[in-house]
Order: structure tokens, then C-alpha cells, then sequence
């Protein structure tokens, strides 16, 4: 609403594009970085930025650019990137973002104040609610028009092509949290003030001074600056301003829509110096249409007004409006370059649909604002004049630690990659995306989230992970040593305890864990406990891998790992694939050797092997399906299962059948509680077959302990004293706080370190020092207080980064992989591991946090 951009005009008339000079005034949001919502922190931003081309605007949550004098669509182009990159940098310095879009969801009402001007204040006064939910951005376009008489008439002439200019710009799908069904709501929020829309006919800059003078007069507004038409001549500029448009967070789009309007003022010049009639249309009409292309954005269909009243589809409406424009355009040297940004366009759509996809993957409104961020921020970073040889934002990084882009170089493995997916560009990515979701759509791949409803896609990023092949190699070799130990171990703990009597882990670690089952001991024969073992690794940022934690109970993620490659064979065929590339396609052959392996000598050569889920409410009920169709073995709910005699029958097509082996794809205590197909709980007759050795768990029950934090501590000890070797793989220092000497320095540090339960999974409760705030401090240092033996601590290990695709361009994420062991006759590691992608700002990578996925590219050779 500030009036404050730098526009002149100069010199003769001809040729049109040196008279009528462009500029645009950009109003961008403040977002925190860390919860994703509108803040009133513009103050500081602004502290640190220029007056001549920043402001400050009605409310403490907006910044405003105000661009330099422009004759050419690519030096406007520059002058807007070069604004965001300097305001980007000094917000991101304070943990701020800035988002160019009509709305951002994520706000609290009761924290953005208005500037403390007397102005605003006044305004604040007088309008009450249409200022205090006046939590909205838009992109002015000015051109220049030095003779007042013309501006008003042009304003009049272009009115009739303003829906598309709207359509174009939608930004605002969502206002308050929720989906507003509209694709500008903040056109709509805009249409409440009393002198925004039409100004209705005004024939001369007198009667336009006139009208503004009857509404000052009225009480209605206070000075000129608060006449808000969707077009009209700038209250102390040489200028003529549209005004209808949502801020874009793609400055193509802003670049195309002051490419479109200075053509439209340029034709209207022409008919008004030729003195050709207003030809205006009748006010319902034009309301009508403004609201379609606030409805429906680019998505739908547009009154194709002046032609017709009828509707077209959006991007008929644009076509044409281009079409139309072709020979002032032209006059103007800008033909070439609006076609081309108009193409481009139509292809990728409106900035509200690209919103409502991101919301759509995982369900997250802060997804939503991560990307507009990153497509604000990829407008900062990557877009040059047209021609350049790289696609806008695709362009490497420097991140330490970076896996494909070490010191901003792409490392070897990686270089067949970025050319393909830089040819591509961020278009053709995008399109990628939308087919990669209609594919997981069409084959179920989902997971869901406690709490929630409806399932998500599982989130994944078309940038694939390579592991070189001497990582890999010596990755396989650790990962196999540490599993035969921890069976050993969790096998000696549920028997003798040989560990604890000869010294080498203290009684109280194996105690005092939660994860101590009484029914661990059911299995009373030396074997495999883990026969599927999954390993969380990371790699530091000087590029060594270390083991993070160790799943033994149910760990999850081997199909999600199998169908990320499906997708990108789908997706992306024309990766270049590197020489030794394991193949994922064996994986479910050797998960069935294995449990084939697992099972009694009673069973015989074909013993039988079921699936045993909670069905579709499980987190994973598209992995349970997938192993066990690609398996050949049936999946069963606890109701298909009768324990009749102590022997474990599957009950199908009104038959028996005997089970040897059940794959448990659940925890114990919903295996206990489940009920069975005779009505009654599951729990004690299976408990009794497996004591009495007729049926398999894999994995079996108490599996637990071999996964508490406590005992990672020691799995380095564990396997000098179980296979008399030394560690292949490396650990993260842990602390446990059991002990007297290392809880001190825990409770010193904790600020410095990360703390985590001994029964956590899936990042709950973990609090990263470094990241807390003052209150979690003080909680977990509570709870490690009051039982101290419950919790460890860790050193902060800097996660190496790899590239996603953000929807703009390249940007580093913390990644980890997990690894997966199958334990048979002989221990394998299997040929497909998931790599989970952390969110921004964020080191937990798990999807039920916001984490995303991977395809993992193994190299064996």
C-alpha cells in the first residue's frame, strides 16, 4: 500500500519501449523459518536494507520491494531478482524467510501488529477488521504514462483483460490454515475495501480527481493513496498501475504479467489517440469474471470477456489475450519473450496448484510454505536473462558435507545425474513430480500417520543417492558383523547372560530396559532372533559412515526402498545408470530364504511362512501387501489365525492350514491383544507354540532390548566379545546417564548434545540440543533426573546433505540410509536401502515427522 517506487519517463515517445518504462513494486511476507509462520519481524529485515528500494508496508509481517526505472523485460527481470537476493540474505541471517505469494497459511491472528505509523494506525481505527485480516501480498505494475488524461483512459481501456492478468498470478489457495477452494483469496480479501475494484467510468484525470475528492470528502478514505482500483494512475507517479495481481513466487510470472500489461497500456494508447470507444463492459459482468479467475485460477475456465460471456478453458483465454497483443508486443521488442513465458506458464500452472500438490503429497501446510520459499527464494538465486544455458535455480550448491556437491563442484558419481535432470529444468521436473504421484497413486504407495485419517503419499524426491562401491563393500561386511552379534547377544540375554557375568555390559542396562520381555525367553533354543535386522547409518561431513541406532524388532522401509526404484525407471528412464548398479528385484527371494531358514526342522523342506499385519490401519500396510504378493506368501490378520493343539493353522477358503514361519509386521503388544479367528486373544496360544517350538516368530518377540540406546553403547564391545573381531563400522559417542560420571556431563552439555529415551523410535522425544529451546531443555533434564537409566546422550554428528528437488531447484537436506540384514542359514545384506531425506531445517528423517524419501543407487562394481 506504501507508494514509494523509483518510476520516470524519458525522452521521445518512439520507439514505445524507451516511453513507457516499467517497474514493479513487490510485497513479500515474513515467515520464521523454524514453525513456518507469518511473523512481525519486517522491522528488522528493513533495519538492514535501503530505503530507496524497500518499505515497510501496512502490516510489521510485509516487506516491499520497489524496483529500479526499467525499458527492457529482462532488465525488470534483474532489478526484482537482485531485490529478493539482497532481502532474502539479510532475512535468512535471522532465521526469517520471505514468501511472494497472496497468502501464506500458516498465521497467527494475534501476532502480526500493524506498522506503528499514525497513518496505519488511523487506518487500524477506522477499518478494524479489514485491516487486522489484512494478511495479504500483491505485485503492483507500474508503466509509464506522464499525460494524467491518457493514464485515466488507459486504465479504463485494459480493464476488460484484468481476469486473466489475476488468473495468471494466483498464489492464494489457502488463508487461515484451511484450503479456501479459491485460487486468489487474496483478491477476494482485496475486494472488501471500500475504493478496491472498478473505479466505473471516469472519462478525463479531472474527473478522476474529482471522484477521489468526493471519497476523502465522505470520510471514506483519508488522502489519494487509499484509492485501491484495480487500475489506475498512480496518486504521485507518472505512471499507470495495476494493482489486481497476487505477489508470484516465480518471477517469470511477474516478469510475463509487466510483459502483458505494458502491451495492454500500449494498445490502449493507440485506441485513445486514435479516439476509438471505451467499449467498456457492464460492471456485473466484469465482477463475474474477476471472480472466476479468483475461483479458479488456470485450473479452470475464464470468461473470455470482451468476446463472450461464455466461459473457455483458462488457457484458451490466455492464448488469445497473447494472440491479441502480438503486434504491440511486438512494437515493443517483447514478442519472443512473453510468448515463451506464457508457454511456460500454461505447462507448469498456477502457483495455487503447485501449493495444493505440495499439500496433497504429505497433508503439511508447512510443506506448502517451505516451498514457496524455495520458489521465492529460486527467483533470488538462479534466473537470468533467456538464453542462458542452464535452467533457472537447477545449479549446484556449496554445502559442507555434501555428498553431490562437494565445495559446489558435482562430485563424479553424480555428474551423469545433474546433466539430465539440468536438462529437464525445473519445468520438466515438475512434471515429473505430478506423474511420479499419479504412479504411486495407481499402485497405493502410502503410509499413514497416528492421529490421522487419511494416508499420505510416501514422500519421495527424484534425485537419486548414490553410494560408491567401496562404501558399499565395506558397509555390507559391518552391517553383517554387527547383526551376528547383537542375535548373539539378545540370544545370551534371554539365556545365560554369560555378557553380564563375565563383565562386559552392567546388569542394570539389560534390567532397567523397557524393552525386556518376559516372552524373549519363550525361545528356548539357541538361533536367529533377528531374522530381518534393519540399520540406521549416517555419513559425517568428512565422509565417514557411522551406525545411528539398530532396529530388530520390526523395522520397516525394504518395499518403500524396491518401489523407489520402480519410480524412477518410471519416472525417469533417461537417467544415465552407472555400471554395477544393484538391483532391488532379488530382494523378496532372499526375505523368503531367509524365514524359509528361520523355521523348525519339524517343518520340513517346504515349511509353510505367512505375513502376519494389522492390515490396512497399519503405518504400512503398502509394504505388508508388496512382500508378501512379491513373496508368494499369504498375508494374514490376527482373525485369520486358530491355534488349535499348540500348532498355528491359517484359515482360507474354509480350510486349515498348518503355519511354520510368521513374518511379524507388528509389535508385541498388538500381537498379544489381537484377537484370533475362534473370537478369543491371539496372545497365549501363540505364546504356546512358540515355546513349544511348532511355530517361528521372525522376529522374534523380546527383540527389543538388542534396540535399546543403551546397549548401542556397548555393540562395539559386543562384537569383540561374541566374534572376537574388531568393529568394522563406527558408532556416535553415547553417554549413558545410568552412570554417575557420564549423567554430570550430560547434564553439563546439554546444550551440545542430543538426548534420546532407550525405547525411542522414529525420533520420538529426541531432543537435538543445539536446536531446543530453553523450555525442552529444562524437561528433559527433568526426566533424566527422575530416571536417568531411561535416557543417553549423543554427540551432535553433522549429517552429510544431498540434493532435492524443492520445486524450483537444488537444495541440501540431511539424509541417512537404512540398511537391511536378512539372517538365515548364512546373513546377506539386502540389495536395496532406503534413503530418508530430512525436512528443511530439520535432522530427523522420519516420514512421520515430515521426512521424505530416496531412490538409493548401490554400487557393487
Amino acid at each position: 500500500m506504501t507508494e514509494s517506487l523509483s518510476v520516470t519517463t524519458g525522452g521521445a515517445p518512439d520507439p514505445a519501449r524507451a516511453d513507457l518504462t516499467l517497474g514493479v513494486e513487490e510485497e513479500l511476507h515474513v515467515v520464521d523459518l523454524r514453525t513456518r509462520e507469518l511473523v512481525p519481524r519486517a522491522p528488522e529485515v528493513l533495519a538492514r536494507l535501503d530505503q530507496d528500494h524497500y518499505s515497510a508496508e501496512l502490516h510489521r509481517s510485509v516487506v516491499e520491494t520497489n524496483t529500479p526505472i526499467a525499458r527492457t523485460l529482462d532488465d525488470l527481470r534483474t532489478g526484482i531478482v537482485a531485490l529478493r537476493r539482497r532481502a532474502i540474505g539479510v532475512a535468512t541471517a535471522q532465521g526469517l524467510g520471505l514468501v511472494a505469494a497472496g497468502t501464506v497459511p500458516l498465521v497467527d491472528l494475534d501476532s502480526p501488529p500493524v506498522t506503528p505509523t499514525s497513518r496505519y494506525r488511523r487506518m487500524l481505527d477506522d477499518y478494524q477488521l479489514l485491516v487486522r485480516e489484512q494478511l495479504i501480498c500483491g505485485a503492483q505494475v507500474h508503466v509509464g504514462v506522464p499525460d494524467r488524461d491518457e493514464a485515466v483512459a488507459v486504465a479504463q481501456l485494459v480493464t476488460p483483460a484484468l481476469p486473466v492478468l489475476l488468473a495468471l498470478s494466483a498464489s492464494s489457495p489457502y488463508w487461515m490454515l484451511e484450503d479456501s477452494g479459491y485460487a486468489s483469496t487474496r483478491s477476494l480479501i482485496w475486494m472488501r475495501w471500500p475504493t478496491a475494484g472498478d473505479s466505473g467510468g471516469v472519462a478525463s484525470a479531472a474527473e478522476h480527481d474529482a471522484l477521489v475528492a468526493d471519497l476523502i470528502t465522505s470520510g471514506t478514505i483519508t488522502d489519494p493513496k487509499m484509492v485501491y482500483f484495480d487500475v489506475r494512475p498512480s496518486a504521485h507517479l507518472p505512471t499507470v498501475e495495476l494493482r489486481v495481481t497476487d505477489s508470484s513466487p516465480d518471477v517469470d510470472t511477474v516478469v510475463l504479467l509487466a510483459g502483458l500489461f505494458r502491451a495492454l497500456v500500449l494498445r490502449a494508447r493507440h485506441e485513445y489517440r486514435a479516439g476509438e470507444p471505451s467499449g467498456r463492459i457492464r460492471a456485473p459482468l466484469h465482477r463475474a469474471a474477476m471472480w472466476r479467475a479468483a475461483r479458479s485460477g488456470l485450473e479452470g475456465t475464464l470468461l473470455d470477456l470482451p468476446r463472450s460471456p461464455a466461459p473457455v478453458p483458462a488457457a484458451v483465454a490466455v492464448q488469445r489475450l497473447v494472440a491479441d497483443l502480438r503486434p504491440w508486443l511486438e512494437e515493443l521488442g517483447d514478442w519472443e519473450q512473453v510468448l515463451d513465458l506464457s508457454a511456460a506458464t500454461l505447462s507448469r500452472g498456477s502457483s495455487a496448484a503447485r501449493q495444493r500438490r505440495a499439500m496433497a503429497r504429505r497433508g503439511r501446510l508447512s510443506d506448502v510454505v517451505d516451498l514457496l520459499i524455495a520458489d521465492t527464494r529460486g527467483g533470488a538465486t538462479g534466473i537470468g536473462p533467456r538464453g542462458q544455458s542452464l535452467p533457472a535455480g537447477l545449479t549446484p550448491y556449496a554445502a559442507i558435507g555434501d555428498e553431490a556437491f562437494p565445495r559446489g563442484d558435482v562430485a563424479p558419481g553424480y555428474q551423469g545425474i545433474f546433466a539430465t535432470l539440468s536438462a529437464l529444468g525445473p519445468v520438466g521436473l515438475r512434471r515429473r513430480e505430478d506423474a511420479k504421484d499419479d504412479e504411486q497413486r495407481a499402485r497405493g504407495v502410502t503410509f499413514s500417520v497416528a492421529g490421522e485419517a487419511a494416508t499420505r503419499l510416501f514422500p519421495f524426491d527424484l534425485v537419486p543417492r548414490v553410494v560408491a562401491a567401496g562404501d558399499w563393500t565395506r558397509l555390507r561386511a559391518g552391517l553383517v558383523q554387527r547383526v551376528r552379534a547383537l542375535n548373539a547377544f539378545v540370544d545370551d540375554v534371554y539365556g545365560d547372560r554369560a555378557v553380564v557375568a563375565d563383565g562386559v555390559v552392567p546388569a542394570w542396562v539389560i534390567t532397567g530396559s523397557p524393552e525386556l520381555r518376559p516372552s524373549g525367553a519363550l525361545v528356548h533354543r539357541p538361533g536367529v532372533r533377528a531374522t530381518v535386522a534393519g540399520v540406521d547409518l549416517v555419513r559425517d561431513a568428512v565422509g565417514t559412515w557411522r551406525v545411528l541406532e539398530d532396529n530388530l524388532r520390526v523395522p520397516s522401509g525394504i518395499a518403500y526402498a524396491m518401489q523407489n526404484r520402480r519410480l524412477t525407471d518410471a519416472v525417469l528412464p533417461e537417467l544415465p545408470r552407472p555400471t554395477g548398479l544393484a538391483a532391488p528385484d532379488g530382494v523378496p527371494k532372499l526375505l523368503l530364504r531367509a524365514l524359509r531358514d528361520a523355521a523348525s526342522p519339524a517343518a520340513g523342506d517346504d515349511p509353510a511362512v505367512v505375513l502376519l499385519s494389522q492390515g490396512p490401519a497399519d503405518s504400512a500396510w503398502f509394504e505388508h501387501r508388496m512382500l508378501a504378493e512379491e513373496m508368494g506368501v499369504p498375508v494374514v490378520r490376527g482373525t485369520d489365525l486358530l491355534v488349535d493343539d499348540g500348532i498355528v493353522h491359517r484359515l482360507a477358503d474354509g480350510h486349515r492350514h498348518r503355519v511354520d514361519v510368521i513374518y511379524l509386521r507388528m509389535g508385541e503388544d498388538s500381537l498379544v491383544h489381537s484377537p484370533g479367528a475362534d473370537g478369543m486373544p491371539l496372545g497365549p496360544g501363540l505364546m504356546a507354540a512358540v515355546h513349544g517350538n511348532t511355530v517361528v516368530l521372525a522376529n522374534a518377540l523380546g527383540n527389543g532390548i538388542g534396540d535399546d540406546k543403551a546397549v548401542y553403547a556397548y555393540v562395539p564391545k559386543l562384537i569383540e566379545y561374541y566374534l572376537s573381531e574388531r568393529p568394522l563400522l563406527r558408532d556416535v559417542p553415547t553417554y549413558l546417564c545410568g552412570i554417575e560420571e557420564q549423567r554430570s556431563e550430560v547434564l553439563r552439555r546439554l546444550p551440545e548434545l542430543v538426548c534420546k529415551p532407550v525405547d525411542g523410535y522414529g525420533g520420538d522425544r529426541i531432543v537435538i540440543g543445539p536446536h531446543a529451546g530453553p523450555e525442552d531443555l529444562v524437561a528433559v533434564r527433568r526426566q533424566i533426573l527422575a530416571a536417568p537409566h531411561r535416557w543417553v546422550a549423543q554427540e551432535v554428528v553433522q549429517l552429510s546433505t544431498h540434493p532435492v528437488f524443492d520445486g524450483q531447484g537444488l537444495a541440501p537436506r540431511h539424509v541417512d540410509l537404512r540398511a537391511f540384514v536378512f539372517t538365515g542359514v548364512e546373513s546377506v545384506v539386502a540389495p536395496a536401502a532406503l534413503t530418508r531425506v530430512a525436512p528443511a531445517d530439520s535432522m530427523i528423517v522420519n516420514s512421520s515427522r515430515g521426512g521424505g524419501s530416496k531412490d538409493t543407487w548401490l554400487l557393487q562394481r
